[in-house]
């Protein structure tokens, strides 16, 4: 799994914190969330109306240094992947996470994965960290031959499989790491989701705009 935090965009301080207690248990949204909910005092939890920022912040500085437990990672049955991965962005630029699902062959889940990307960032730069997350844990936890790229970001795909080059700014260093991580992979290939299609990565997404919307903290 991954050691430090993965890059992201401006993020408020509170913000910061948490993305900090994601990395710490390898971005696995639902670890993190509910790790976060038994640290604040009283009835409140992460997103409660009820918990104050300062709650909040004393609950993630005491996770932070009394460390965090990752989850066991789970057996795929081959080394056949699937990955979905999805970017959200409220007012395009806004608050934006970032979510990611690993599927084995079967399309069993794996992992789960979330994170805040930036409180003024684009849609595609949130679609850019959201493989880049999905690559960096994949990679950390496994040791893929095969694997199919769900998304639904056409510049993304048109960059990074199609080699064009990027037309967001400031994502060159999200297209540089992805592009090393698949060269890692054997045989890799994408999937163009449509808007109606499925994609389970979007409600991490969400969540991970949720925090990335946390105040000044």
């Amino acid at each position: 799994m991954t050691d430090d935090t993965l890059p992201a965009e401006h993020l408020s301080p509170l913000a910061t914190l948490v993305d900090e207690v994601l990395a710490d248990v390898g971005y696995e949204m639902a670890t993190a969330t509910d790790a976060i909910d038994d640290a604040v005092p009283g009835y409140g939890g992460l997103f409660d109306p009820a918990t104050d920022q300062d709650e909040l912040r004393r609950a993630l500085e005491g996770l932070l240094e009394s460390g965090l437990v990752r989850s066991s990672v789970p057996d795929p049955t081959s080394d056949t992947f699937v990955l979905y991965v999805d970017g959200s962005s409220r007012g395009n630029p806004g608050p934006a996470g970032a979510g990611a699902v690993i599927m084995d062959a079967s399309e069993e889940q794996l992992a789960r994965l979330g994170r805040p990307v930036g409180s003024r960032t684009g849609n595609n730069t949130a679609e850019y960290v959201a493989l880049q997350l999905g690559l960096t844990e994949l990679l950390a936890r496994y040791e893929p031959r095969r694997l199919e790229v769900r998304i639904d970001s056409m510049t993304v795909i048109r960059d990074v499989w199609g080699g064009e080059d990027p037309t967001e700014p400031g994502v060159e260093t999200y297209s540089e790491a992805v592009t090393t991580a698949l060269s890692s992979i054997p045989d890799h290939e994408y999937t163009h989701l449509a808007d109606s299609d499925p994609n389970p990565a979007d409600a991490l997404a969400t969540v991970g705009a949720d925090i990335a919307a946390f105040g000044p903290g």
